[in-house]
């Protein structure tokens, strides 16, 4: 991704920018396990209220919910996830977009320690 993108205040951002089709372009792990449905993940689905995690273009995908949380006091948004085989929750703490909305750069990091860059082309 060549584009420029700029940052996006998160205390402000409406809960729909962070659904949609987002590529995994990087990740660490640190204590996750290495073996969860998140951890595999090269694809992730964020519909209303539905989470897809892809490993493969031809394995089985796993599927659950999702949703936006804040805190109280900074209003940062938080992405909880539930997948059959796992639960977590990750602190958005970058979302970068395209001047024209077409490109967006979504940083997690989870309360397992794993940090996670997602693409959206």
């Amino acid at each position: 991704m060549s584009e420029l993108l700029l940052d996006i205040n998160l205390q402000h951002l409406p809960d729909d920018y962070f659904g949609g089709e987002w590529q995994v372009a990087n990740r660490v792990l640190n204590q996750n396990d290495p073996t969860s449905p998140l951890a595999l993940a090269r694809q992730i689905e964020l519909m209303p209220g539905k989470l897809v995690a892809r490993s493969s273009s031809a394995g089985p995908a796993a599927t659950g919910r999702w949703a936006v949380m804040r805190d109280e006091i900074l209003n940062r948004p938080y992405l909880n996830f539930e997948l059959p085989e796992e639960a977590s929750r990750a602190l958005v703490t970058r979302l970068r977009r395209s001047a024209d909305g077409q490109h967006s750069q979504l940083n997690l990091y989870f309360s397992s320690g794993m940090e996670m860059q997602l693409n959206r082309p």
